[in-house]
């Protein structure tokens, strides 16, 4: 434990506890769950028991209960997207939203889609917020507005440079109503293809269908964007050839177009007036090349959307929760000025806009979207990727429990019957460190394997 002593740096309470939970009789065990929950920060604890029985005889094949385990508590990870709550589960997450985007690119049999969907084409499209007002930047001149070269990571990048002309409301309007602006884009989207083939939106969906995964990101000015894979498949979706005519160039083409045309409307209310929301003029769009040589390969994109898909808008210093009441607003202390207006700008907006719940969401910035969605038919689900994990933990167990497999045995032949409660969440401050520590050196030993993976399949070894 000296070395866990330097490492703790001169943090008694965080020493003691680390120091009394690996001396404890449990320990062992608790190492185990903490394992299995891949060193989740915020495991939640349950209490219960489950038996499985055969349906024929009654006998009992198998028995659990959490009396046995330390504290008498079962550990299950939190499942958390966010890296600033969970980094853990959050790595877990993006490995997963890697392996759907990639799959719409490349094919994958195994998240039943075909390998020709790396024939159809597509692009990478990055849609943004207009401007509400000129922020600090580094242009590519070296020298922002203000007259300072400032460096990268510098606080005052993205912040307003004259904050009482800033458009505070218009940007958490513009943030909350950024779903609507992309259902919108999709509509447009298919009439601009249309038009492009010189035929009825009607004939487009016999002969077309537009499929995209997308993940939202904040700028540091806290506006969200959406980068998106956008693709062009037959009407069957990946496993059908698109048209002739569709091309990557019709596709970017057709999106600069749609992005041009969308408008939210929003009445006045009270000394706000009304508005009209728009995408900004920067609508970026580039064609998803193989990993050929590519400017912007298929590996990259995911790998891209995947890092993204576990971040929020605490990367502007806003907190990763809700805030309560806007006393409660007043104890943040460290929120930065631009960050802390357009939070209350949320408050001050909610009333004349109640349909909205922006303050409900002022922690967000406004944004009320989920952060990473696709179309139906783009690959796979989220859901069907941990079902594929959760089965493949079911069969180990049951093989280690010495039970039969469902697959090998009639349907209803055993019974099984489980009671759980919620107690608690968590860890104590040693518990906090082990489970951190744990979390890298799993992490660190399934990056090594993949890395070794990669070697092989470069090599033509695998």
């Amino acid at each position: 434990m000296a070395d866990a002593a330097v490492s703790l740096g001169t943090d008694p309470i965080t020493l003691a506890d680390t120091l009394r939970v690996t001396a404890g009789p449990g320990f062992d065990r608790w190492q185990e769950q903490i394992k299995r929950n891949g060193g989740c920060s915020d495991p939640i604890h349950l209490q219960g028991l489950t038996t499985t029985r055969d349906a024929r005889t009654g006998d009992v094949l198998y028995s659990y209960s959490t009396e046995g385990e330390p504290g008498g508590r079962l550990r299950v990870a939190c499942g958390n997207r966010r890296a600033s709550r969970c980094p853990s589960c959050a790595w877990t997450y993006a490995g997963d939203t890697f392996h759907l985007i990639r799959a719409g690119l490349t094919g994958d049999l195994n998240k039943g889609v075909s390998a020709r969907v790396r024939t159809h084409p597509k692009v990478f499209a990055t849609l943004t917020a207009p401007s509400f007002g000129p922020v600090h930047n580094r242009p590519t001149s070296g020298r922002c507005r203000c007259g300072t070269p400032h460096p990268e990571g510098a606080p005052e990048l993205g912040t307003a440079l004259d904050p009482g002309r800033y458009d505070y409301a218009g940007a958490v309007l513009w943030n909350n109503h950024a779903g609507d602006l992309w259902r919108r884009f999709t509509i447009y989207l298919r009439r601009e293809l249309a038009t492009r083939a010189g035929m009825s939106q009607s004939a487009l969906g016999e002969v077309c269908r537009v499929s995209f995964g997308k993940v939202a990101e904040y700028q540091k000015r806290g506006a969200v964007h959406f980068h998106a894979i956008v693709r062009l498949d037959g009407p069957g979706g990946a496993d059908d050839a698109p048209p002739a005519w569709a091309s990557a160039g019709l596709l970017s083409d057709a999106i600069t177009a749609a992005a041009a045309r969308v408008s939210v409307p929003l009445p006045a209310a009270g000394a706000h007036p009304a508005r009209v929301l728009r995408w900004g003029d920067q609508v970026d769009v580039r064609p998803i090349g193989m990993d050929d040589g590519q400017e912007l390969t298929e590996q990259a994109v995911a790998s891209y959307v995947a890092k993204y898909a576990t971040k929020a808008a605490e990367t502007t210093g806003t907190v990763d929760r809700r805030i309560g009441e806007l006393a409660e607003l007043d104890k943040l202390t460290d929120l930065p000025t631009h960050t802390r207006r357009l939070i209350e700008a949320c408050f001050d907006l909610d009333d004349h806009y109640p349909d909205r719940k922006l303050w409900q969401w002022a922690h967000m910035l406004g944004f009320r979207g989920h952060f990473s969605t696709k179309s139906r038919r783009y690959s796979t689900t989220l859901s069907a990727l941990r079902q594929v994990r959760a089965d493949f933990r079911a069969r180990q167990e049951r093989r280690e429990r010495g039970l039969p497999d469902p697959d090998d045995t009639p349907e209803g032949s055993t019974l099984v019957m489980s009671h759980w409660t919620y107690a608690g969440h968590g860890h104590t401050p040693g518990e906090s460190w082990l489970a951190a520590t744990i979390a890298r050196e799993l992490r660190t030993n399934r990056e090594t394997a993949r890395e070794a993976l990669a070697d092989l399949d470069a090599e033509g070894e695998w």
